[in-house]
């Protein structure tokens, strides 16, 4: 079996534009593309795992076919961001002959907010040289990074963080296409941990699948998060009063789930704007604030124990006052 197979991620990757779901404007949009035989540099934008580079894959095989790939040259910009590249192996495909019925290439950029300012530099005016031959797509997560001159030359593309119908039917698909038994309630808890992505939804699925039955449990012990029910019972218990014992339950997720004192305080943060909380909005207010506070600390290198401890007694003391 190769990486490929191995990696879900890559083997169950759309492959033409009909696959793509959630995305209809861009869909839309590169369709039409791919109708007129003709495409402007473009640039996609939007959260990970939302389909930028899928996208751009299954424009590239929509307009030549199976062999996309020997007409379209991919650079993961993290990696390969210097002015060097731009100028060696961008132009070096760039001045290569066209294929036939297309009159043009495509250079694909990942993580182009990567690349550096000379790099950024260079690659305007590569951009203008070459567009008779060559064209750019850029996938950046924070479009903000690229340069004003890039970005008043593409075509701009934003995509959407996937809907959860969308993200748990298609981990139903690979479960059953991989033979992996799992429980629908499992799939729901990978869609809210994974918000919006899919490729981290798949690994997580990928991950959970190792131990066997894709059961809640699995997924929150592969993803090192405590349950949602649990962090919300410590919310409770301490907003109750409560305080010694929020915080024995806060220290038993710490060693039951191996957090850290940062995992906690995240959970704790994602858990104050969930509905299944029912607190009032100025509770919500006031515990998001301190939160931030707390976190911070613990960024800049607090004891966990220590500053967990003083989140507890600072949501009891709040539960004392405002009741």
């Amino acid at each position: 079996m190769s990486v490929a197979e191995i990696l879900w991620v890559e083997k169950y990757r759309p492959r033409s534009l009909d696959e793509i779901v959630n995305q209809t404007d861009v869909v839309t949009r590169l369709k039409q593309f791919v109708k007129e035989r003709n495409i402007p540099h473009l640039l996609f934008a939007g959260p990970p795992g939302t389909g930028k580079t899928t996208a751009a894959h299954a424009l590239a095989h929509d307009l030549y076919g199976e062999n996309y790939r020997q007409y379209m040259l991919e650079l993961n910009a993290s990696d390969e961001r210097g002015i060097n590249v731009i100028r060696e192996k961008v132009k070096e495909f760039a001045r290569s002959r066209a294929p036939e019925g297309v009159p043009f290439k495509i250079v694909l950029l990942d993580e182009a907010d990567n690349m550096t300012g000379d790099a950024q530099q260079a690659l305007r005016r590569l951009m203008e040289l070459y567009s008779g031959s060559t064209r750019f797509i850029l996938v950046a997560n924070y479009p903000s990074k690229i340069i004003d001159p890039i970005q008043s030359r593409c075509a701009f593309l934003r995509f959407v963080p996937l809907k959860k119908d969308d993200i748990v039917e298609r981990l139903r698909f690979i479960s059953e296409g991989e033979g992996v038994k799992y429980e629908y309630e499992a799939l729901d808890a990978i869609y809210e941990i994974s918000e919006g992505d899919m490729r981290k939804a798949i690994n997580i699925l990928q991950a959970a699948a190792s131990l066997g039955k894709v059961t809640v449990d699995s997924v929150f012990r592969v993803v090192g998060m405590a349950r949602p029910r649990e962090v919300r019972d410590m919310i409770k218990l301490a907003l109750s009063g409560k305080f010694m014992e929020a915080r024995e339950l806060a220290r038993r997720l710490m060693i039951d789930y191996g957090l850290s004192g940062e995992d906690i305080v995240r959970q704790i943060h994602r858990e104050v704007f969930s509905q299944e909380l029912n607190i009032p909005e100025e509770y919500r207010v006031l515990i998001a604030d301190y939160v931030g506070e707390v976190h911070y600390r613990l960024v800049e290198g607090s004891d966990d124990d220590i500053q967990l401890s003083a989140l507890i007694a600072w949501l009891s003391l709040l539960g004392k006052r405002v009741s």
